[in-house]
């Protein structure tokens, strides 16, 4: 049955090994790659990254954090989130405020920008996520999201989130 699945670049599926498309991880691995490298493209075209998008869905959907805490909620490195909240605020999509009880910490808000930014690039985000699912009709895509948002939360204690 896997042997079936077109892949979504490189080799046809009939040009692959069966044991590598016989394993699940391997098809995801290789359709994840995929669709980020195509959403990458999209943004870079912007002048945006991924983690771009990233710091700014995660301050939509969960208001304004420290920087040290937006560290944690995403997985990515402080001199990095550093550097992408350094270009969102120049272009005014983030505000960078200093704590007044605490100097050193740093909090980062979306602004009204930033959500409009988010918004298009949702759009963008969905466009290839259409593309990549286009082998499936809305049942098979909803049954997907269910299947996948079950095995991360198995990956992450149960959280849903990131």
């Amino acid at each position: 049955m896997t042997s079936s699945l077109p892949m979504p670049s490189g080799p046809p599926a009939a040009d692959m090994p069966p044991t590598l498309l016989d394993l699940s991880t391997y098809l995801l691995s290789r359709i994840g790659r995929t669709a980020r490298g195509r959403l990458a493209e999209r943004l870079a075209g912007r002048g945006l990254r991924l983690w771009d998008m990233a710091v700014l869905a995660a301050l939509a959907d969960f208001g304004p954090h420290a920087q040290r805490d937006l560290v944690e909620r995403l997985g990515l490195d402080p001199s990095d989130l550093a550097k992408v909240a350094d270009r969102l605020a120049a272009d005014g999509y983030v505000e960078r405020t200093r704590d007044t009880a605490d100097r050193r910490r740093v909090s980062v808000s979306v602004t009204g920008a930033g959500r409009a930014l988010l918004a298009e690039l949702d759009g963008v985000a969905r466009a290839v996520q259409d593309e990549v699912l286009a082998p499936l009709d809305a049942q098979e895509r909803r049954v997907l999201q269910g299947l996948l948002l079950r095995v991360h939360g198995g990956l992450s204690g149960g959280r849903v989130g990131p």
